[in-house]
């Protein structure tokens, strides 16, 4: 029970700084990731809690690298056209 209250409230330390930190795309792509581990094991001690098999895990692991390579690679993107990860340097026009 003290596991899953840890992991609780990992996930809500990484979605306060997901919503405070909003202003470089690397903190929030951090913020992200750590919400992404905390739901991880979340969902690794309940799967064992219940006795069930671990390859729903092994898909969530996969769509969660894919979804921190396709952050990184805009993070990229982004840097080499404005040369910052600024939210304030984007025009919308």
């Amino acid at each position: 029970m003290k596991m899953i209250f840890i992991m609780l409230i990992m996930f809500v330390i990484g979605n306060m700084i997901f919503v405070s930190k909003y202003k470089h795309l690397l903190i929030v792509l951090m913020s992200l990731e750590f919400i992404v581990l905390s739901i991880f094991f979340l969902m690794m001690l309940y799967m064992s809690m219940i006795n069930y098999n671990m390859y729903m895990l092994m898909i969530f692991l996969v769509l969660s690298v894919c979804e921190g390579a396709l952050g990184l690679s805009i993070l990229v993107s982004m840097v080499r056209t404005h040369g910052n990860d600024y939210f304030q340097s984007f025009n919308l026009i």
